[in-house]
């Protein structure tokens, strides 16, 4: 039997209330109130942007803010915010951005900025009879929408193409409206979908009032409009190049260096298994600069993991060479982002992010987070061809082990010192410990 009631109208209580709900149907400590509390930011006013982004909102979550600095995008260097729970990562990118400033640093080249959307129906007639009236429709549709897309028009952005699909593989008598959109610095979802919302009534309209539709052909259903996270037209690709024997001071350790390492990422573009942890590798980077920015890292991470099967098949996103003496290491994937509206112009340390960025336009923070993506993705390949990654991840993840046992300032800097040229686990800290209790 259910030992708890459904609640209506709780997103209707106040903070405090909604607490208290907690704590009485859990049974949770009246501590918890304080313990709530004591991650409130004392600046009401910031607080009350904060607690706005979401729903429901009982306190904040933190997750440290950090920066990797040296990074060399096309001769500028740059420093990236970070935010991510894991300090490998943030190590991981300070290193690679570090190893390749010396390098001649990352290169970047955008290959296009087009955002998609559909409009998704049902109509029961004569297809080749639609596509007569398509460009009457297409007209209609663009005057129709025209009030939304002014603003954008005027940026230079909007409306760049509208395509009618027949697609009854999917479904009985189904279309697409498929849009593209330019949308300059801002991600443009809230954009894209009232423009497709629009054009979905502009259509239904159209087909319903038109005298050289019968009558049966009237009935036009709308499915839905909505706007797609996966943009292969909107992409950027980032490279890092320099001869073989560059990589390590030993040119004979440079040449097996390099060989095992393309031969890594050649398995990752040919096995699913090691292609799904290797694409994650990508996005630890890619997640903790987004996050900072206040960007869908959701969305992205869909789009990429769409392209990564684009040929049928899941690969992983990267790819390595050696061409004529020279190493090269490039990724190439599709990114929707925003420098303007929502999260980034709203939350304080987006703000911040941005201003440690210089300001940059979509196109340039495109090329940003998937340069923090092959850069994360080039420390771990780089660990698993030499060292292993459990070397510098447990050496990083050693904090996390003394905090979880609760160990004095004084036993820290012990297990510091003695685990410096040692192998780090949860059970040799502890063991360490024990025998040196005191």
């Amino acid at each position: 039997m259910m030992d708890r009631k459904i609640i209506s109208g709780f997103s209707k209580l106040d903070r405090k209330q909604k607490i208290q709900w907690l704590v009485d149907q859990y049974h949770l400590d009246q501590a918890t109130i304080k313990f709530l509390d004591s991650f409130q930011l004392a600046d009401e006013k910031t607080q009350e942007i904060i607690a706005d982004l979401s729903e429901n909102q009982l306190s904040n979550y933190h997750l440290p803010f950090t920066v990797a600095p040296n990074f060399l995008v096309d001769g500028k260097l740059k420093t990236f915010p970070l935010v991510t729970e894991e300090s490998s990562v943030v190590a991981a990118l300070a290193k690679a951005a570090g190893y390749w400033a010396q390098r001649g640093g990352f290169r970047t080249e955008i290959i296009g900025t087009k955002k998609k959307g559909q409009v998704h129906f049902l109509w029961k007639g004569d297809h080749e009879k639609l596509n007569k009236f398509f460009p009457e429709i297409k007209q209609n549709l663009l005057i129709e929408s025209a009030p939304l897309t002014e603003k954008m028009t005027n940026r230079g952005g909007g409306i760049s193409a509208v395509e009618l699909k027949y697609l009854p593989e999917v479904l009985p008598n189904y279309y697409q409206l498929d849009v593209s959109f330019e949308t300059c610095d801002a991600m443009g979802a809230n954009f894209i979908n009232s423009c497709l919302e629009q054009f979905g009534k502009t259509l239904k309209i159209w087909v319903v009032e038109n005298d050289q539709f019968a009558e049966e052909e009237k009935e036009l259903e709308i499915i839905m409009a909505i706007l797609s996270n996966y943009v292969p037209e909107s992409r950027v690709k980032v490279w890092v190049e320099c001869p073989v024997t560059k990589l390590e001071a030993d040119a004979e350790k440079s040449q097996l260096f390099a060989s095992k390492f393309v031969q890594a990422v050649h398995i990752s573009r040919n096995d699913v298994s090691r292609a799904v942890t290797h694409n994650k590798g990508i996005f630890n980077g890619i997640d903790a600069l987004a996050i900072a920015t206040g960007n869908d890292f959701r969305a992205i991470e869909a789009g990429g993991h769409a392209y990564a099967a684009k040929d049928g098949k899941y690969r992983g996103l990267s790819d390595a060479g050696i061409t004529d003496g020279n190493f090269w290491f490039s990724l190439e994937l599709p990114l929707a982002v925003g420098v303007v509206g929502g999260v980034t112009r709203l939350h304080p340390l987006a703000k911040l992010a941005m201003q440690i960025l210089e300001q940059p336009s979509a196109k340039q923070l495109m090329t940003y987070l998937a340069i923090s993506g092959l850069a994360s993705n080039w420390a771990a390949v780089r660990a698993l061809v030499t060292t292993g990654i459990q070397q510098g991840h447990m050496k990083m993840h050693l904090s996390n082990i003394l905090n979880t046992l609760q160990v004095s300032d004084e036993q820290k800097q012990a297990v510091r010192l003695y685990f410096e040229g040692r192998e780090v686990s949860f059970s040799e800290v502890q063991n360490f410990l024990n025998t040196h209790a005191g």
